[in-house]
């Protein structure tokens, strides 16, 4: 009897302590009143949290009574905390409660899971300077996930890229001082990638995509949000690295493959105090790769530092770094006249054999470069938030650069080698101030950003004039006398001057962007800049010493029929270009005058549709476009002494991108660009009514499909399969010249993995059939036939 009132005691006793505990309950809805669900929501110091359910809802149940701190984040939204006060037996319903979106940079942090969709990711803050849907903004951008990149067992840049639909490698990467980095044809421009994180962040060589979270190809003109330096008529290239993130862990990965293809790349993730508020995160790789042809060589090592440290709920302090150190060959381009008749006008009457490389590995580039970026946010409000921005990077060249030129007008077809010793060096230095807001006037929702951007580029040359070093015949004869040694090429270079020129500019620029929500429905997006652009030129003689305003416009209406899964937009941006003023007039005659310039202006119409279907399952980007860019400078036709202005160029053309995950363990990717340009208006007859070169090919297609089984035998097992493709394209299009036309292609590529909790095992099988093909603008660069890679990663 005594041990059954024991008992009995105990639960009674046990009861009542139950019955002194809380509960606290809400809901969460964004600034649209959109309920959130997914959202976490946490006690902190407790082991206690939960996600609201599909109404945006939560309740976390038996809790002692105290004081708390509840902690509420998700991805995309500003973080929230909220003081609670529990007494025994107390139930608090916090009502309604307004997450604000907010700043990318502080939300990375959080892991939320893994997306169905691998290959789409629609929200960034980067592309619009502020948190924003890609359903919900005027602009069209295609991104490249990391888990994209994976997939393709991806080592460098340019396979990146072909991802992008609408994008094509125009130029290798040479290496070479000032201009070294790779160039793209987008929307029938020219681009190079120089965004890190949404600021400057320049190279001369190769980009390792190891420390690659995504890529962001933004389309059209933009220099309303980026100015002009950094992007193009056509889009710009943004490259968003890895960031820290709540937790430990991170992974090692080997890959090793055909040509002497080698790397290895680790990532750390940390905290660093115990508090878990410092989170340290550092990439690393070393890569290693030999050309197919009879010499070149590229090798790479990086490291990759960054750190999150959230001192409290309203300040927050990130710091990114980046040190690259490369080594390469500049890759074999064969240059076509660009003046005179060329014998040939295709590679069968070319004859080249493409093993040879002309070059030798004892021949080589050093591109050393260094990106740094620190940022403070700052939450003043509910409803606006700080956000201080400075970076800086460096890049330089060392080493020997050669081309080939083909002079023409002889029955023989040869190219002459030109070589010269590079010594250059590029720095910037960017401090951005935002100031970024989310609130209402009138029932109207606005999410704003006021910002200022001071940036500086400075260029140093101190490289060699160029000295002739011997012809080659495309079949692979090469002049005897002229060894590929750095001690001939020294010889040669002993008569040559060296440069001595050091250049800088530095650009100020106030900016607004607002998006305006008129209904839960509709909404606009309107912006201007005011960008004043100071040349110092040639610091050490004084020329191109020049200075202009400008201001650049943008506007975007969207509608959507279905909210957040159907949406038609249109838009209208701006982008320019400072032109520097010309000397003019012949030297013999007399002195030359001086002759000013407006900026060429470039401006676009375009109108599609977004989708965003079947719970993120199927995202689709169509859309047509129209590009004209006017004030076109050209030289003279009648007079190499003189500059004129007025030329005009029209870019059209129509793309459709599409990520979808049809079944779990399907993810497909696909990509269709048709492109017109054409050269309107200008007093040049040579390029009048023709198709502009670094237009690249009229059409270009990209796949990628995955399938990772999802249970039975084969459960972790994937396969791979995917193309890409282009029509024919102008190496060369002038009327004094003629055609010369690279060959349409289509290359297809496959791969087989699997997947297990800690470690991933797969091969690659790239150019699948082993198909000839070509690059080029105003030059022939030869591509990478078949070629086979593994790759195995560890996590931990």
């Amino acid at each position: 009897m005594r041990k059954q009132l024991t008992i009995l005691s105990v639960f009674v006793m046990s009861a009542f302590g139950f019955s002194q505990n809380g509960n606290i309950k809400g809901t969460i809805q964004d600034n649209n009143n959109n309920a959130l669900s997914g959202v976490n929501v946490s006690l902190k110091s407790t082991s206690k949290g939960i996600q609201t359910n599909d109404n945006g809802a939560f309740e976390i149940s038996n809790i002692a009574n105290g004081d708390y701190v509840l902690a509420i984040s998700y991805l995309g939204f500003k973080s929230k905390e909220v003081a609670i006060n529990l007494n025994a037996n107390q139930t608090i319903d916090l009502g309604i409660i307004t997450l604000y979106e907010g700043n990318e940079i502080l939300d990375e942090v959080v892991i939320n899971g893994e997306r169905t969709n691998k290959f789409s990711r629609k929200e960034t803050a980067y592309v619009s300077k502020l948190s924003l849907r890609d359903i919900e903004n005027t602009q069209v951008y295609s991104t490249i996930t990391t888990e994209l990149l994976q997939s393709q067992l991806v080592t460098n840049f340019d396979d990146a890229l072909k991802n992008a639909v609408g994008v094509e490698s125009l130029w290798a990467s040479t290496g070479r001082g000032g201009d070294g980095a790779g160039y793209y044809s987008l929307r029938g421009f020219s681009v190079q990638p120089q965004l890190v994180n949404g600021l400057p962040g320049l190279t001369n060589g190769t980009i390792n995509p190891a420390n690659i979270e995504r890529i962001e190809v933004v389309k059209g003109p933009s220099a309303t949000l980026f100015g002009n330096a950094v992007t193009s008529y056509g889009g710009l290239i943004n490259v968003v690295t890895k960031k820290p993130y709540v937790g430990t862990g991170g992974e090692v990965s080997f890959t090793s493959g055909s040509y002497g293809l080698n790397q290895i790349t680790g990532d750390f993730n940390t905290a660093l105090n115990k508090e878990k508020n410092i989170y340290f995160r550092l990439n690393t790789s070393y890569s290693t790769e030999q050309s197919f042809q009879d010499a070149g060589f590229r090798k790479t090592f990086f490291v990759a530092p960054s750190l999150s440290y959230k001192v409290n709920n309203r300040l927050s302090f990130s710091f990114y770094g980046e040190i690259t150190q490369a080594e390469q060959t500049n890759p074999t381009f064969l240059f076509l006249n660009r003046a005179a008749p060329s014998v040939a006008t295709n590679l069968d009457e070319l004859g080249y054999n493409n093993k040879f490389s002309f070059t030798s590995n004892d021949l080589s580039l050093e591109n050393p470069t260094q990106n740094y970026r620190i940022e403070m946010d700052y939450k003043l409000s509910d409803t606006w938030q700080s956000q201080t921005l400075l970076s800086k990077s460096t890049t330089s060249t060392k080493g020997y650069y050669t081309y080939l030129y083909d002079f023409g007008g002889t029955p023989e077809i040869t190219f002459s080698r030109y070589l010269n010793k590079q010594n250059a060096n590029t720095q910037t230095t960017d401090i951005q101030q935002n100031f970024i807001g989310d609130f209402k006037i009138a029932d109207l929702r606005n999410r704003v950003v006021i910002g200022m951007d001071y940036l500086s580029v400075s260029s140093t040359d101190n490289g060699t004039g160029y000295a002739y070093y011997g012809s080659v015949t495309p079949d692979g004869t090469q002049e005897a006398g002229y060894p590929l040694s750095t001690a001939g090429v020294d010889a040669a270079l002993a008569s040559q001057s060296v440069n001595n020129a050091k250049s800088q500019f530095d650009i100020y620029s106030l900016y607004v962007s607002d998006v305006l929500n008129i209904t839960p429905n509709l909404s606009a997006m309107v912006g201007l800049r005011l960008d004043h652009f100071d040349s110092k030129g040639d610091i050490t003689t004084g020329a191109d010493d020049y200075n202009q305003t400008t201001f650049s416009p943008k506007l975007g209406l969207m509608y959507q029929p279905i909210l957040n899964q159907l949406s038609i937009f249109a838009n209208y941006q701006n982008g320019f270009t400072n032109v520097a003023p010309a000397l003019v007039g012949d030297p013999d005659d007399g002195p030359q005058t001086l002759k000013n310039f407006d900026p060429e202006q470039a401006n676009q119409f375009e109108f599609g549709i977004k989708t965003n279907l079947f719970n993120n399952k199927l995202n689709v980007t169509a859309s047509y476009y129209d590009i004209k860019v006017k004030d076109r400078v050209i030289t003279d036709p009648a007079s190499i002494f003189n500059k004129i202005q007025g030329g005009e160029v029209v870019s059209k053309g129509f793309e459709i991108e599409i990520n979808a995950n049809p079944t779990k363990g399907l993810n497909i990717r696909a990509g269709f660009s048709n492109n017109d340009s054409e050269t309107t208006k200008s007093d040049n007859t040579n390029i009048l009514n023709r198709r502009p070169l670094e237009a690249g090919p009229r059409n270009l297609y990209n796949l990628w499909a995955t399938y990772e089984f999802q249970e039975g035998d084969f459960d972790g097992f994937g396969l791979g399969f995917g193309l890409n493709g282009g029509s024919e394209r102008y190496a060369i299009n002038y009327a004094a010249t003629g055609d010369f036309i690279l060959p349409a292609y289509t290359v297809a590529n496959a791969s087989i993995f699997y997947v297990a909790d800690n470690y991933t095992f797969g091969l690659k099988l790239n150019n699948a059939f082993n198909k000839e093909y070509y690059k080029g603008w105003s030059t022939i660069n030869p591509q990478a036939p078949r070629a086979l890679m593994a790759n195995f990663t560890y996590r931990f």
